[in-house]
């Protein structure tokens, strides 16, 4: 699976963003530059992004003001704030609202490759589902909002296998022929890091079975019809713990 990713770098120091560029794109990703808040919101209007990397303290606009404007733009596109000076009032509502982290400049090159390997990770997505309409219209949502995704309708597929790349699981709890309970126990005495987000059309009857998997490490429930606006809010806050997780760690 290729780790390519769309990097927007924002910073008013324009050699900054030129070095950070070329170092990113000799590792395959594809970069764009901004020199302030509202040149970055203008590219994010036109194109989709992975990732923003930007300066915390710029004029006009400052990081945590272009985060908040990104989410209109594009919600939950992730964003790390980059900074040189002691900002701990901004980085503190930074984190509150939702930013990845803070870094210090100069960047640690190494550790900020290190964290793009696991964020084009996160972008994996399967939906285990027995109905093939929902599958196609779950994942074309999902992979224009910059998801991978791999689909189960299969009643015989090998469920473990087919998620061995995924770093998060949409699982209908109750199938004709898949038992979504079943799977989601195996998937994760396999995977035992994968978290997965349960989906169902039936609030009452399923009541146990979603307590079951929500002690085996589920998020809690959606329900069909599901809301878009609520999935990707609630995809963009898993994505938040692993990728804090992951800069801290990587």
């Amino acid at each position: 699976m290729s780790s390519r990713l769309r990097i927007l770098i924002v910073d008013d120091d324009r050699n900054m963003t030129h070095t950070l560029a070329d170092i990113l794109a000799l590792k395959g990703h594809e970069t764009a530059e901004a020199a302030s808040g509202p040149e970055a919101i203008e590219q994010a209007r036109a194109r989709t992004f992975d990732l923003v990397l930007s300066d915390i303290r710029m004029p006009g606009m400052n990081g945590v003001e272009l985060h908040r404007e990104l989410r209109r733009v594009q919600p939950g596109l992730p964003l790390v704030l980059m900074t040189a000076y002691a900002a701990k009032e901004l980085i503190r509502q930074g984190l509150e609202e939702g930013v990845i982290d803070a870094v210090d400049k100069p960047l640690d090159i190494q550790r900020l490759l290190d964290f793009l390997d696991r964020l084009a990770e996160s972008r994996t997505i399967t939906v285990v589902d027995d109905d093939p309409a929902f599958c196609q219209t779950l994942s074309d949502m999902l992979e224009r909002s910059g998801f991978r995704v791999a689909t189960i309708t299969d009643p015989y597929a090998d469920v473990e296998q087919v998620v061995d790349e995924a770093q998060f699981i949409l699982l209908d709890i109750k199938s004709d022929h898949i038992g979504g309970e079943d799977a989601l126990r195996r998937i994760r005495a396999r995977y035992p890091d994968l978290r997965g987000l349960l989906v169902t059309g039936y609030r009452q009857e399923m009541s146990t079975a979603m307590r079951s998997a929500l002690e085996l490490g589920a998020y809690p429930c959606l329900y069909k019809p599901l809301g878009i606006p609520e999935l990707l809010l609630t995809l963009a806050q898993v994505r938040l713990e692993q990728l804090r997780s992951a800069i801290k760690t990587g």
